[in-house]
């Protein structure tokens, strides 16, 4: 069994739904609005709620899981079992600006870009650049052939550092064009696990995966995804919603904290391409949202204009999955308003 197996190797696991590669649904009690994996009792009743939240090691569990749902697919919780899997893309999309072909590598305009196509391609240039092979034919390591014709690269990591995600096609932190990064708070799909699409086939070479290349660390450390102790500071209030605040007859910087941190959560899972609860979260802002619209403190098309606006910072092109989840959300959060220190 593949979820034995990597369990095995100290990598926890988690269902995902048969055919896909998006993590098993959570039980209903776990869909209703404003629920978060932070205290839910259904992992310690033994349920695969919340995704990656829920991986485990333990046999028991895991035998009771795919035993009685066989074709659920697995995926594995990067951060805990120490990994960074380099996820390789070779999508037909149009090629970025060239500040965002190498994030943080200026890319001259005398530079004939033509050919330039995939995640492959700019994880080459990189390495080049490093002197270094590129790791997509590092047979030293354990190497995935997605269902779509891409490449995850797994590596290891000896310290307990917390190496971040990202999606190499975001405007945020990115390592490459096409070239996405799985680590703490993200899930990479476990090789052998078949979907729709084709089985995650590992190529010939290494089973395991390296050490985490010297090199690459520095890159990623460079481009942003080392975690380093600090302490937060306070983020600013969106001008949009402070104005929204004001229009409703009021400056109540409770009103615009509880804004920012809902708006906030959700922006913050344009970090990764899966498995950052994108639906959740933005769900869970809209009704919160929506709490403060049936006190009067804020306008109804304000809010949905600050949610939009959100998502499609998070996940541009999601338009229509994005509305659906505002309009539920805020439609069940309009019916208990919110005063702060009670929900009426």
């Amino acid at each position: 069994m593949t979820a034995l197996r990597c369990a095995s190797r100290g990598w926890p696991v988690h269902p995902l739904a048969p055919g896909r590669k998006t993590p098993a649904a959570n039980c209903e009690a776990c869909r209703q609005p404003g629920h978060t994996a932070a205290g839910c009792p259904c992992r310690q009743a033994g349920r695969w709620c919340h995704g990656f939240h829920a991986a485990t090691l333990d046999t028991g569990r895991i035998h009771a899981w795919w035993g009685a749902h066989p074709a659920l697919g697995v995926g594995v919780a990067c951060g805990p079992a120490r990994l960074v899997v380099i996820d390789v893309d070779a999508h037909a999309t149009p090629l970025p600006g060239r500040d965002r072909v190498l994030p943080g590598i200026p890319i001259g305009d005398h530079i004939n870009l033509t050919g330039l196509s995939t995640g492959f391609h700019t994880l080459a240039v990189l390495a080049a650049l490093r002197q270094q092979p590129s790791p997509a034919d590092d047979s030293g390591t354990l190497r995935v052939r997605t269902p779509s014709g891409g490449l995850h690269i797994w590596y290891r990591t000896e310290e307990p550092r917390r190496w971040l995600c990202s999606a190499g096609s975001s405007a945020g932190r990115a390592l490459a064009w096409q070239v996405d990064v799985r680590a703490h708070g993200g899930y990479i799909v476990a090789p052998g696990t078949t979907t729709s699409s084709g089985t995650y086939t590992a190529l010939p070479g290494a089973t395991e995966p390296a050490p985490l290349p010297t090199w690459l660390a520095h890159d990623l450390q460079r481009t942003g995804h080392l975690q380093t102790p600090a302490v937060p500071a306070p983020r600013p209030v969106p001008p949009r919603a402070k104005q929204a605040v004001i229009a409703a007859g009021g400056d109540d910087s409770r009103v615009q904290r509880t804004i920012t941190s809902v708006l906030d959560d959700v922006t913050d899972c344009g970090r990764v391409s899966e498995g950052a609860g994108f639906s959740s979260t933005l769900n869970r802002a809209a009704y919160t949202i929506g709490g403060l619209v049936a006190a009067g403190l804020l306008p109804h098309s304000d809010a949905e204009r600050l949610l939009r606006e959100a998502a499609a910072t998070a996940r541009p092109g999601q338009e229509r999955r994005a509305e659906q989840i505002i309009r539920s959300g805020l439609a069940a959060g309009t019916q208990r308003p919110l005063h702060f220190g009670s929900r009426a």
